[in-house]
C-alpha cells in the first residue's frame, strides 16, 4: 500500500473539504479505533499503542498545521496497515473516498434573473456556519 498523503492528512484533520471533509475525518478516527486484528504471532512484541496509530490522530485533531504530526500519523497508518491486513482494506477504501475530496473538480454556476431583491444574494459552492441579516424591503410609495 502507498503512503497516505501528509497533505490529504492535514487538510482533512483541518475541515477541507466542509461537512464531507469532515465525515471523511471521522471516517478515519473512527477507522483507527477498531481493534487491532494483527497476527499476535508476528506482533507480540510490538507496542500496542505504535500499532494503533490513535497518539497520532490525536495530535493532527489537536494541530493540523503542524506537518510533522501529518507525517507521523501517515507513517503510523502505514505501520498498522502492515501488521493488520483487515485495517489495511479498510484503510484503502477511505483513502479512495477521501482522495475524491480533493481531486473532484470543482464548479459554481450561479444565475440569477428577473425580479426585485430586498436582501443579500450570495453564490458560493459550499458554505457553513453563516448568518446573513438584512433591512426590511422599503415600503410602498402611499397612494395620493
Amino acid at each position: 500500500m502507498e503512503p497516505i498523503s501528509v497533505a490529504l492528512l492535514a487538510a482533512l484533520a483541518g475541515g477541507l473539504g466542509g461537512e464531507a471533509g469532515r465525515e471523511a475525518w471521522q471516517r478515519l478516527v473512527t477507522l483507527v479505533h477498531r481493534p487491532f486484528r494483527g497476527d499476535p504471532a508476528t506482533t507480540s512484541t510490538a507496542d500496542p499503542v505504535v500499532r494503533s496509530a490513535e497518539p497520532e490522530v490525536a495530535a493532527l485533531t489537536r494541530a493540523p498545521e503542524d506537518p510533522s504530526a501529518a507525517q507521523a500519523l501517515s507513517t503510523a497508518l502505514a505501520v498498522r496497515a502492515v501488521l493488520d491486513v483487515e485495517f489495511q482494506r479498510g484503510l484503502e477504501e477511505w483513502l479512495h473516498t477521501a482522495r475524491r475530496l480533493t481531486e473532484a473538480p470543482s464548479a459554481v454556476n450561479n444565475h440569477i434573473s428577473g425580479g426585485t431583491y430586498h436582501a443579500p444574494v450570495i453564490q458560493s459552492g459550499s458554505i457553513s456556519e453563516v448568518t446573513v441579516t438584512s433591512s426590511p424591503p422599503p415600503p410602498d410609495r402611499p397612494q395620493r
